[in-house]
């Protein structure tokens, strides 16, 4: 059983463990489900800084005979609690009790659920506290020692003051015993905040949790992370809206990513660059990431498989390829970058279906005459495409099927999705599902590039201007962030101290060099920067 947290993710500041103050609480019952079973004691003591501050112990009358089994158990008979209150009447001292208290329980589910069951029986909200349960705590931190995480086992085998009874009070206090044991054993892992403690559940036994002692100065705002071996040289480069929480999550045994053990592996030193916001941070990251190139991130191959789909209209007979190459012809139109190679030609085939443009290779220049054996392609045949190799196609039509073209890769595809549609329907209409399946899929990549180069361009065409919110602005040149700005001051941010010369690698690019077709080398940054404007 892990950890139960009732909160997400990590606090912005997490209280000290010695600040905290822990209700560790246990029950017994007349059996094991909280549906049909009931309360016959309740024992809770309040723990500060390792002192005892509170105790609160008391028997339940749970108005029907307790079981044989139970009693053997436990001790507890009817006779001792005939003249005990309901639990009814026990819930108003419990609850306040308890007060705003992290609640701590071996076994919390079984505890914590009594109680909440009861509360809505009678007609009174769950509890709300922190819960943390010493099963999961232990398992992690102890399980390797003894031989099982039983309270009995873990509190005879670690030779603890108090011994469990199977009485409520009595296992409180060796709960107790066990958490101010577990919390001795986690700050060997540099842990000494509650957000980190309960998070040891999933992350005190993995192989490097050694090195989370380097987790313990870094920050909980936004910013970048750097993993550093032990020659200096950055093997990986992330961002987070939480440096440390993002960090720590590494060493969770959640992470199922294959070389993250042997990055951390490698790892001997974690460096940060502290930023005002998250699209700050965002930005430092693509600029780091790119220039560096860190051999555990795989961002920066992204460039490498940026693609554009291309309308050769230097050519006398126009037509669509899929390109990685900028170089054109005198009046070529290009669309992109887009993300891969299977979009681009996506693209090209929600296109052409439609519209009849030439499928062939062939060179032809303006001198270009078709030979009088030229074969009609197929696909002039079925009436998909025209055939100007062949000597076929009519200059004028062509040009007007370009200019569809030329429509749709300057953002105004209404015409071509209009037939992409009656053709998806009409596919429908046949039962030819699949067929259907195939347009609509090309219809949203279709949709998806031209809304995404529509918002690249209109930032991109906005030139300077300035966002944000509250102490923390932007100011943006041609899709590119320049400058972000705390209360009026430009930001800078301390640098790594490794050795790489950090302030030319966060330097924004020269946005001078924002051109259509935007580049694979600057387009991810104007992406990044487009989405925080229009959630501005």
């Amino acid at each position: 059983m892990s950890v139960l947290v009732e909160t997400e993710g990590e606090n912005p500041e997490s209280l000290a463990l010695n600040e905290v103050e822990f209700c560790v609480i246990d029950l017994e019952t007349t059996g094991g489900s909280n549906e049909y079973e009931a309360i016959t004691e309740i024992g809770a003591v309040k723990y500060r800084a390792g002192e005892e501050v509170g105790r609160f112990t008391t028997l339940v009358n749970p108005q029907r005979a307790i079981p044989p089994f139970i009693v053997l158990l436990t001790g507890i008979t009817d006779t001792m609690v005939t003249n005990a209150p309901a639990i009814e009447d026990v819930l108003d001292d419990l609850i306040e009790f308890i007060g705003d208290s992290v609640l701590v329980a071996h076994n919390a589910r079984f505890d914590i659920g009594f109680i909440n069951a009861a509360l809505v029986r009678d007609g009174r909200e769950k509890l709300t506290n922190r819960v943390l349960d010493t099963v999961g705590l232990a398992r992690r931190l102890v399980g390797g020692e003894v031989e099982n995480c039983k309270l009995s086992t873990l509190a005879a085998s670690l030779g603890f003051a108090h011994q469990p009874s199977h009485r409520a009070i009595n296992d409180v206090l060796a709960t107790g015993d066990l958490l101010h044991y577990l919390i001795e054993r986690a700050a060997g892992f540099g842990v000494f905040e509650l957000d980190d403690f309960a998070a040891m559940s999933k992350i005190g036994t993995h192989p490097q949790s050694g090195k989370l002692k380097m987790t313990i100065d870094l920050p909980r705002g936004p910013g970048v992370y750097l993993f550093v071996d032990g020659e200096g040289e950055v093997l990986y480069v992330g961002k987070a809206t939480n440096i440390r929480a993002r960090v720590r999550s590494y060493f969770g045994t959640g992470d199922s990513r294959r070389k993250v053990g042997s990055l951390l592996k490698l790892m001997q030193s974690i460096h940060f660059i502290s930023t005002p916001d998250i699209l700050s941070a965002e930005v430092l990251e693509l600029r780091v990431i790119a220039r560096l190139q860190p051999r555990y991130n795989h961002a920066f191959t992204r460039a490498t498989k940026y693609c554009y789909v291309r309308l050769t209209r230097g050519e006398v007979w126009p037509r669509l390829m899929v390109t990685k190459s900028l170089k054109s012809g005198e009046g070529d139109i290009f669309l992109g970058p887009i993300s891969s190679r299977s979009m681009a030609r996506n693209i090209v085939d929600a296109i052409e279906s439609v519209v009849p443009l030439r499928r062939c290779t062939v060179r032809m220049g303006k001198n270009y005459r078709a030979p009088l054996d030229a074969p009609v392609c197929s696909a002039a045949q079925l009436g998909l495409a025209q055939c100007p190799c062949s000597g076929t196609a009519d200059a004028e039509t062509y040009a007007e099927a370009v200019q569809l073209v030329i429509d749709v890769m300057s953002g105004k595809a209404n015409n071509v999705v209009a037939k992409l549609n009656a053709k998806m329907l009409a596919h429908s209409q046949a039962q030819r599902f699949e067929e259907a399946g195939v347009v609509l899929a090309r219809v949203e990549v279709l949709e998806t590039i031209l809304q995404r180069v529509q918002a690249v361009r209109e930032l991109v065409d906005a030139g300077e201007l300035s966002f944000g919110s509250g102490k923390v602005s932007h100011l943006i040149e041609r899709g590119l962030l320049v400058s972000t700005l705390v209360d009026g001051v430009a930001f800078n941010p301390a640098v790594p101290q490794i050795e790489t010369d950090f302030a030319e690698l966060l330097s924004a690019p020269n946005p001078a060099e924002v051109s259509y077709p935007i580049s694979a080398e600057l387009i991810d940054e104007i992406l990044c920067v487009a989405r925080h404007h229009r959630a501005a």
